[in-house]
């Protein structure tokens, strides 16, 4: 449809009023549309929102469609308006509305005319005259309509705010001489109607409600009116919103008289909260006047809004109330709105030392929780103050996964129930990223908390920065309109107009589910902290400071003078509270200690009562339900569901199929029986990140989308068992610092939840650094609150760059608090357990799908909680040794913190020269380079798959089996970079405790480097060939001519294969095992569609290795029963292959992504061929039939 046409509708929609209305054709697009409502997506609201949406845009594009195809198909009105025809001019039509308020009056019919007087037709032709009517009035209704607007549109712009005086409105005088604060900047082009007879008197437009019940007002008064409303100590920005409902509701709440005034009462009662906030101040500012404490002087009026906003929801039906703030004002929220006791709060300034474990953390950093009665609404209501550290902002994210959290927990589906506020600062506001990433989670289904109510405590500077210098905006609230939130601006020496601001904001997000903003506009009485000195640098602004009377003296002076209350009963009332405080202080003084969990903000009641801490429960589960989830993970929507699937997905899942039919499992399915497992037993599990429901690297496909109708979804692990626990699996926003923090609030809120965050790719976990060092690696030991979060962490040189390659493991070993100079006591029976439960976190880089299903397991299984980080792989997901036999995952098995050598070189531990220690990826390069070299039995491979906590007990044992090898860490990152540092001197404390011991370990890996990785591909090929030279040496001539006639023989097999069939006239039948298209010993691969994320990926786009020895051209896995053998053996043919045979050279320069295949390719084995048992190679330790696996204690 013509974009002119739909943009005149819209117009005509949104700008036009009746009065203004010229043709009959706008009369019948206004009958048309007026009818058209979208609804709130939250909780069925209803707006009768702006035309411009898309339902709307949709109807007028098919009735458009329509009338092109039959003009006679819509109806006349549609007709003429699209055909641009005219009709008469004398018809008379009554305006039909459908608002979704009552009128005051009823509405009035209009005439419709066709043009004004000396307007020309589009032909060219004079228009007829207008009929006579007072043209005159009907323009200066139109202009008071205009100036209405004005005021409701710009009057904040005008807003007597600032208590200094030093931002004020400039007031014009009109003809009465009466002072107004709206100038050109509000009114514009009408400034000067304003000026002309104010006793003139006009008729109310139905878009204010100003009058209240009356229909005319005089100018004067209509001034005066929208005066006090817009341009007082109230500055409200909400035309920016585009629900006519919710700016007709604000509208309705702020203009109509007397609706938001206080009685006596409530006076009496705002003077006390009062007094008690400023009376806690003075008090620490009299007793520790040289302590920093960060105190609210300037802004006192925080704490009774917050209080009213607490009574408000709760009189709603909130029973649970998260709050997150930075440091100012912390002390005075735990002791006014929390009721920690002010002797607690005292105590921690009298440098106690703690009875238990931890370092803590400054007093105004401290987070609390507390359930008590609020006493105004006779309610029980429990508060909890997050924990912040010094960045301010960054408690935003973490404070509305935990308020998200508890919703689910209590069945909260839109936010009844629990309500988060967050406090900021003013230069935080708008200066940190965090702050626009965690409002942008707000209207996401897997993330919001149906509304957030935000305090801004407004000082007016930054630390010592003018706000001039500080942000760009006009306001420090003006990101929050990027989520269109209502923002009410306020004078904080205007006590009851904060308690108003108050009241609608909560009233606004019970009612909308949606956030609000309250800027309390005030000063900061002393510098940045009480130490500072702040006529330094805003000497002009502190002047007036020092001559401004506080928030609580001039109400107090306004109620005395009101005779609400006398002067003898305010003095009763501040002298009231001087004494609560002194006995607090002499309590403070007799407490000999303090204890850092008495300010738990997460406390898990019943979770550690009566449970043993120590006890490791098994992590293993039956066959029976590995079937079970492995069949429903593998299958396509059940057949009622009528679920249009991509063809990619069907070869997914036909290969997933053959897997479970084989009793293997590849990394996806792993995941899915861990996930599937915990679900069967009443865990929780929620999975989010940026592309986690496909999977960056296209594997896990958790969720399926129909592919020809939207918004249709399946999610097979939603169907496991009919009384399974919810599974939560959604794409986040684009951004790692909120995500991260709202996944470790979620964690927080339960223990019995499995909760995962994975990175697109690890490397962009740098942009969660905050999160990951002041919450995760050190909560537990500042504020004594426990995590489970695990992180996912894509990692693995494979070529892609410096920004596609690492998690930065080094960043997390480092942060570890295990000292490496300490052997622990390995004899002890709890040691691997004590040694969780010691440690900070636990860093894990898996190799294995069973590992990484006892792993995830093992999170919910340990009787505490620690978060763990995971290098998770990229091509390990398709590629076919790393494999897992059903075997691994029973009840007999267990998380392995090493994985030995059990092929030859474990068998004869006395003939093997070097013992390699890896970690990762790169086992499967080094295991098919030492079988390429032919030392299978003389190099021993041993994966350390935990790397923090170390695991001497079990590296100990490795160390003793190898008595004369070579000792050697083998690392694909660079040297300065990757475990290398972390492992080194554990290994040393490890090999000391040997006393007849003079081996040291020795550095494989690439070169120090400041870059994690090269882009240069063959550079990265040039640094892994030097790798692998260092350790194995070259490829000797037998080697190479070895390599050479299997090559040779795979491909007269190939051509053997390929060969045209005899003409019989009829084709043979297709082989077992390959697809419709032919392809030679492989299946299609699993892969649905190239990704951007693919692309990247040279595992995922470069052909299989020209090494047929090497598991991309093999395909398979040893362990694999299936499958075709890792080697060429007698009695067996290789694998077929069409690729060219490579030269000797070639064949040597081999590169680590050539032997990484791009896709598993599954060649079924023939029933004549030689059972596995029988062939001698080398094995992968999945391919032996160890004793079942115990756990390693």
């Amino acid at each position: 449809m013509n974009q002119c046409r739909l943009r005149s509708l819209v117009q005509m929609k949104r700008k036009l009023a009746l009065a203004q209305l010229a043709t009959d054709h706008h009369i019948l697009a206004q009958l048309g549309l007026r009818t058209l409502k979208t609804s709130s997506p939250l909780c069925g609201a209803h707006d009768l929102d702006s035309f411009a949406n898309g339902c709307s845009a949709a109807y007028i594009e098919r009735l458009y469609s329509k009338w092109k195809r039959n003009p006679k198909s819509v109806d006349e009105s549609w007709d003429e308006l699209f055909g641009g025809g005219e009709r008469s001019v004398s018809k008379r039509m009554p305006v039909q509305t459908s608002h979704s308020r009552k009128y005051r009056r009823a509405p009035v019919e209009r005439t419709v005319v066709k043009a004004r007087l000396g307007e020309r037709t589009a032909s060219g032709a004079p228009a007829p005259s207008a009929p006579p009517s007072d043209w005159k009035n009907i323009d200066d209704h139109h202009t008071i309509q205009a100036i209405i607007r004005a005021y409701q549109s710009r009057g904040h712009l005008a807003a007597d705010l600032d208590p200094l005086g030093i931002i004020i409105p400039d007031k014009g005088a009109s003809v009465d001489g009466s002072q107004r604060n709206a100038a050109r900047e509000v009114l514009r082009q009408h400034y000067s109607y304003i000026f002309g007879d104010l006793n003139a008197m006009f008729k109310l437009p139905s878009s204010t409600m100003i009058g209240g019940d009356e229909e005319f007002l005089p100018l004067r008064e209509i001034l005066d009116r929208l005066e006090r409303i817009y341009c007082g100590h109230i500055g409200v920005e909400y035309m920016q919103i585009t629900s006519l409902t919710k700016t007709t509701w604000i509208r309705d709440r702020f203009e109509k008289p007397g609706s938001l005034d206080l009685n006596k009462e409530e006076k009496k009662l705002l003077l006390e909260r009062l007094i008690r906030a400023t009376g806690f101040e003075n008090f620490l500012a009299k007793k520790f006047s040289s302590e920093k404490r960060f105190g609210l002087e300037g802004c006192d009026i925080m704490i009774p809004t917050i209080k009213e906003v607490v009574d408000r929801s709760t009189n709603m039906g909130v029973e649970s109330i998260y709050i997150g703030m930075a440091h100012r004002g912390r002390l005075n929220v735990l002791a006014n709105i929390c009721r920690k006791p002010i002797a607690d709060i005292l105590s921690q300034f009298h440098g106690l030392a703690a009875t238990d474990s931890g370092s803590g953390d400054v007093k105004y950093h401290l987070g609390v929780f507390q359930e008590r009665l609020n006493r105004q609404t006779n309610r029980m209501v429990r508060i909890t103050v997050v924990a912040n550290p010094s960045h301010l902002e960054h408690v935003n994210p973490v404070l509305l996964g935990k308020a998200r959290a508890e919703m689910f927990q209590r069945g909260d589906t839109c936010g009844n129930k629990v309500l988060p506020i967050i406090i900021h600062g003013d230069a935080s506001f708008c200066g940190q990223g965090v702050v626009y990433e965690s409002m942008h989670l707000s209207d996401l289904p897997n993330y919001s908390t149906y509304g957030t109510i935000h305090i801004v405590t407004n000082n007016q500077v930054g630390f010592t920065t003018d706000p001039r210098f500080s942000r760009s905006s006009r306001y420090c609230t003006d990101v929050a309109k990027v989520v269109s939130a209502p923002i009410l601006h306020v004078n904080a020496d205007d006590p009851e107009a904060c308690i108003k601001c108050a009241r609608i904001a909560a009233d606004y997000r019970h009612k909308f589910k949606k956030d609000v903003v309250i800027d309390i506009v005030g000063y900061r009485r002393n510098g940045h902290n009480e130490a500072d000195e702040p006529m330094f640098t805003q000497p002009l602004m502190y002047q007036r400071i020092r001559k401004l009377k506080t928030c609580l003296q001039l109400y107090s002076e306004k109620l005395i003078k009101e005779g609400v209350v006398s002067d003898n009963e305010f003095k009763a009332m501040v002298s009231q509270y001087d004494k609560i405080c002194e006995e607090a202080w002499t309590e403070s003084k007799t407490m000999k200690s303090i204890k850092y969990s008495s300010w738990i903000d997460s406390p898990w009641p019943g979770f550690f009562e009566g449970r043993d801490r120590l006890e490791l429960c098994p992590t293993g589960i039956s066959t029976d339900t590995l079937k079970t989830i492995g069949e429903i993970f593998s299958s396509p929507p059940p057949p009622e569901h009528k679920f249009e699937m991509h063809k990619g997905i069907h070869r997914i899942l036909a290969l997933r199929k053959q897997m479970v039919e084989d009793k293997v499992a590849d990394w996806s399915l792993g995941e899915a029986f861990a996930f599937g497992s915990l679900l069967k037993e009443g865990i929780h599990v929620r999975l989010s990140g940026q592309d986690v429901e496909r999977g960056t690297f296209s594997h896990r496909h958790h969720v399926l989308h129909h592919q020809t109708a939207d918004k249709v979804v399946y999610t097979a692990l939603d169907h496991l068992y009919p009384d399974q626990a919810p599974y939560s699996v959604s794409n986040s926003s684009l951004s790692e610092c909120a995500v991260l923090g709202f996944e470790h609030g979620y964690s927080m809120a339960s223990p019995h939840a499995l909760v995962m965050w994975e990175g697109q790719f690890g490397d962009f976990c740098n942009t969660a650094q905050c999160i990951i060092d002041t919450f995760i690696a050190s909560g537990e030991t500042k504020w004594v609150r426990q995590s489970g979060v695990v992180l996912l962490l894509p990692h693995g040189m494979e070529g892609m760059g410096p920004e596609h390659s690492s998690g930065r493991m080094e960043r997390f070993l480092q942060m570890s608090d295990d000292d490496p100079d300490v052997y622990p006591d390995t004899c002890d029976c709890d040691f691997v357990a004590r040694q969780l439960m010691n440690i900070n976190w636990i860093v894990t880089n898996l190799s294995t799908p069973a590992n990484i299903f006892h792993g995830l397991r093992r999170q919910v299984k340990m009787g505490f909680r620690k978060p763990l980080i995971n290098f998770s792989p990229k091509s390990l997901l398709r590629h076919p040794l790393a494999r897992s036999p059903f075997k691994d995952f029973n009840e007999c098995s267990c998380f392995q913190r090493i994985i030995p050598d059990n092929g030859p070189a474990g068998k004869k531990p006395e003939c093997v020269k070097k013992l390699i220690f890896c970690s990762g990826k790169i086992y499967y390069d080094l295991f098919k380079e030492r079988d390429d070299h032919e030392q299978v039995e003389s190099v021993a491979l041993v994966r350390v798959e935990q790397l923090c906590p170390f695991p001497y007990d079990l590296i100990s044992q490795q160390l003793e089996l190898y008595p004369k090898a070579e000792l050697i860490w083998a690392q694909e990152e660079h040297k300065n970079m990757g475990g290398w540092f972390y492992v080194q001197p554990r290994f040393d404390t490890a090999l000391l405790k040997n006393e007849s011991e003079t081996r040291c370990v020795s550095y494989h890996g690439r070169p120090p480097s400041s870059s994690p990785a090269t882009g240069n591909k063959v550079q990265h090929y040039k640094e892994y060939k030097a790798i692998i030279k260092s350790i194995f040496g070259e490829l000797t001539p037998e080697n190479k001519a070895r390599l050479e006639a299997i090559i040779k023989e795979q491909q007269d097999k190939a051509k053997a294969d390929s060969a045209p069939p005899a003409k019989s006239g009829s084709s043979p039948p297709a082989k077992k095992g390959t697809s419709d298209k032919k392809r030679s010993g492989s299946v299609p691969a699993p892969a649905a569609e190239p990704t951007a994320a693919a692309a990247e990926i040279p595992s995922m786009k470069e052909p299989p290795s020209k090494n047929p020895r090497s598991p991309a051209k093999r395909g398979t896995s040893p362990s694999y029963k299936g499958e075709t053998s890792i080697k060429k053996r007698s009695g067996s043919a290789p694998v077929p292959s069409t690729a060219p045979s490579p030269s000797p050279k070639a064949q040597a320069d081999r590169s680590p992504s050539n032997t990484t295949a791009s896709r598993p390719h599954f060649v079924k084995r023939k029933p004549a061929q030689e059972p596995a048992s029988k062939r001698k190679t080398q094995k992968t330790p999945e391919e032996e039939e160890p004793e079942p696996t115990t756990p390693q204690a």
